[in-house]
Parts: C-alpha cells; structure tokens; sequence
C-alpha cells in the first residue's frame, strides 16, 4: 500500500516526504501569492537586509554583534562581553529560551513561518531562484523526470550554480559574525598559501550551507531542528497554530455548477497541498512538519473567494477555538512562563546596566605566607589582573581603602609601578604583584578584611576584597 492511500487516521505514522519504503518524496511546491505571502515576504527580506548589513554596523567602534567562539570574545549591540561575563550571556540565553517556551505555548510556530533563517533562504531565496529559472512545480516535475536534453542540462547546472555562489555569499556573512568583518576581508583578499584554514573553513560553511539548501531543505526541520521535534511538547490545545476549520469544512466534497451544497465548504480542491513547502494536508490536522509559513492560508482564501464563501477555512486558530469557539486568552501556564521571563529579562538587564567597564581579580599569591618586616610591620604577596572591558585607553591607579593606615607597594623599576599604576590598552589585560604592608595593630586578627580600590583619576572604577594573613 503507498503512502497515499494510507487512512487519514495513520497520516502521523508516516513522515510526508518519504514513502512507505523510507526513500525521499522530493516536494514541489506551487508558487502563492496572497496577503500572508506578501506580508512574510516583506518581514523575510527586511531580516535579510539585516543579516547582510550587520556586520558592517560598528556601535561605538564595535560591531552590532560578534560571536566569537575561538578567542571567547562575544560583542552583542555594541557591548563586549568576556569570559568573566559569561554569567550575563547565560542569563540572557535563559532568557531567550523561555522567551522560545513561551512564543510557542501562545503562537505556536509563528518564528518558524516567519522568521527562521531556513525559511527565509528557502522560500525567499533559494526556491525563488528555482522558479526562475526551471518554472512553478508542474514544470519542475516534468524537468526532473525528462531525460538530459540540452535543456535539462544548461537549467541544472546554472540553478545549482547560482544556488552555491549564494552558499558561499551566506557562509562569508556568518563567518563575519564568528570572526569579525574585516578579519573576514583580510582571509578574501589575502592569498589562498596565507590563510589554508580560514579558506577551508569558508568552503565548509559554504558546502554545508549548499547542501541544506539545495538537497536536505525541508527536511532540517522535520529532523534536525530541535525546535521543530520540541513543538509537540510545547503546544497545547490553546496554542494558535495554522489550522483546517475541520466544522467549516467537513463533509469535503467536489463543486458541481448549479449544484446547491449541502456539505461542508472544502472543495477537496487540494490547493493547500501543492502549495505546501513540507508537503503536508493541513486537514489532517497540526503536523511535525508544518511551519506555519500560511502559504495554505492563501490558498484556501484565495478558493474561497472564486467560490464566494467566506474566507478562514483554513486560518490561525487553537484547536479548543475550532472546536469550542473558545476566544483566546492567558491560562495559568503562560502567566507562569511570562513571570519567569520578566524575571529573567529584569536580572539580565540590571547586570548588563550595571556591568563595569573594567573587571579585576586580586588574589593572594601561591604558596606565600605573611612576611615579618623589620619595622614590625606585617607583608602580604598577592597577585592582581585587571581586564579593560571597553574601547579606551585606561591608566588604572591602586588605593587602600581599608584599613587605612597601610601601604601598597606594586613590585617593578617601572615609572607605573612606583606610582602603583597599571595601564590598559584597548580590550587589553594588565598583570603585576604587589605587597600589601599594615602595621600589627591595625590588624585584627589572623585573618583582616582589606579593600582595595581601583581609580582612573579620581573615578572609583572597582572595589576589591581579599583577606590578609597575619600571626596570631
């Protein structure tokens, strides 16, 4: 029996894009235009146009967004965050995960449809090309199953062609945001000898990127996207999803002219199958493979319309609002995921507002004790790092704050260390030791809380705690 005259009650047993047999059932899908069509089109290029742009935008002499994973550099909106940072950008991501729990929960996989860079470079991009050049589906059926003319042959080498030269334009658009634009600009320009990785690596982007495009395509989010295999969990039955109107529509059946319809509005006209890019029938109901992309919507409308029935058949919708006539609203789960999102926002937020522009560790050298001196004072040995978090300059000066009646002394023949100055270049690490002298009773105890702070003039940049050792 093939997959097509399975029973509707066994369409979740089978994967639409494959056979009985598990061989890949290529999907072709007919153009669609319509008000959703149009109105993703428009939200798809403006994402891309920032795509593109981004790496190119500087915020205060850096760029937009960095992900730079080798050198453990992150720069999100112009903010650079370090590996002392990497609380704030776990947060962040918690935040964007209940962020994804919650959008999903509410709207099902509206990001999917709208917003997900797979469906954009597909269905945007990728299948416009495809249209170009080899025609809408009928037309690209009958290419495939013909034998290689001369047609044949010029229509596929000039579609995978082109559909490779973007491959590699998309990977030196990502490698720009692992890497950094003008690092990128120096792997392009420089020769091929010179920079053996940084080309291998753009040409395994770029072979990825060629691959999913043009021969996994769909599949990426019916198998490899964990968003996509998560939605099951997600929704619920209250979730707005893209849904069939099964009250609306069933029983289905063909229009005869003059015939006066006593069943239900679908036509059985099959128009949200062709056009669907995951090869679904939204009548069965919510799928693994759907991604709302609303292409069905446009359809069904647009039958609807020729027939003069109202549009919705197909529409975003909960099931408990086909089913029930339920209106949409917050039930106690989505409050939940709301609270746990602003709270998450809310601490992400004040640490990132709060966040200094320099970032310091002091610690007490290893292996060392308290040191006699012969003034009767008492001696530490630590050992202080300082980070520069920002774009400027900085001369960082060193100042016992408490107790007060002590002494730094940074080790070093140096004009810097002799004033207990350390100097930070742009984004640039100091190091030194130094003696932390208190004279005994100023001292309480074995162990005395000292606090050290860092000035750049007369601005207090950071405090710093340690603790110092001194007999008994």
């Amino acid at each position: 029996m093939s997959s097509s005259t399975l029973p509707k009650a066994n369409f979740r047993d089978t994967l639409a894009t494959a056979d009985q047999t598990g061989k890949r059932k290529w999907v072709y899908p007919k153009k669609q235009s319509g008000r959703f069509t149009i109105s993703r089109e428009i939200v798809g290029y403006s994402l891309l146009a920032f795509l593109f742009a981004a790496p190119f935008i500087k915020v205060g002499g850096y760029p937009l967004l960095l992900i730079n994973i080798l050198e453990r550099k992150f720069v999100i909106f112009g903010t650079v965050f370090f590996p002392q940072d990497m609380y704030i950008l776990v947060l962040i991501f918690l935040s964007f995960l209940a962020f994804i729990i919650l959008f999903t929960v509410v709207y099902g996989r509206v990001f999917c449809g709208w917003a997900c860079p797979q469906t954009i470079f597909l269905e945007l991009v990728f299948r416009k090309i495809e249209y170009l050049i080899e025609g809408d589906y009928m037309k690209q059926k009958a290419l495939d199953k013909a034998e290689w003319t001369w047609e044949k042959i010029w229509k596929k080498t000039l579609k995978h062609s082109v559909f490779f030269a973007i491959a590699v334009l998309i990977a030196n658009v990502f490698l720009s945001y692992i890497i950094g634009i003008e690092k990128l600009y120096q792997i392009i320009t420089s020769p091929t000898s010179q920079n053996i990785g940084g080309f291998a690596s753009m040409m395994a982007f770029s072979g990825a990127f060629y691959f999913v495009f043009a021969k996994f395509r769909e599949q990426v989010c019916a198998i490899a996207c964990p968003y996509g295999r998560l939605q099951g969990v997600m929704l619920d039955r209250e979730s707005i999803v893209v849904a069939y109107d099964y009250k609306r529509g069933e029983p289905r059946g063909k229009m005869r002219k003059g015939e006066e319809r006593k069943i239900g509005d679908c036509i059985d006209c099959a128009q949200c199958v062709h056009v669907c890019p995951a090869g679904i029938d939204i009548r069965n109901g919510t799928q693994l493979e759907c991604i709302n992309c609303t292409l069905c919507i446009d359809a069904c409308d647009e039958i609807m319309d020729k027939i003069s029935k109202p549009r919705g058949l197909i529409r975003y919708a909960s099931i408990d609002g086909i089913e029930k006539g339920t209106k949409f609203h917050f039930n106690t789960r989505r409050i939940a995921y709301s609270v746990v999102l602003l709270a998450l926002l809310s601490v992400a937020g004040g640490l990132l507002f709060t966040r200094g522009k320099i970032d310091a560790t002091l610690l007490r050298a290893q292996g060392t004790t308290f040191q006699k001196l012969e003034n009767g004072n008492i001696s530490n040995l630590y050992n202080i790092k300082i980070i520069n978090k920002s774009h400027d300059e900085r001369t960082i000066h060193l100042r016992l704050i408490s107790p007060e009646n002590g002494t730094i002394k940074m080790i070093g023949d140096s004009q810097q260390a002799q004033k207990n100055e350390l100097r930070l270049s742009s984004e640039g690490i100091a190091e030194s030791s130094l003696f932390i002298e208190f004279p005994k009773s100023a001292l309480k105890g074995i162990h005395t809380k000292v606090e050290i702070g860092l000035y750049q003039g007369e601005e207090l940049m950071k405090t710093l705690d340690t603790k110092f050792v001194a007999p008994n």
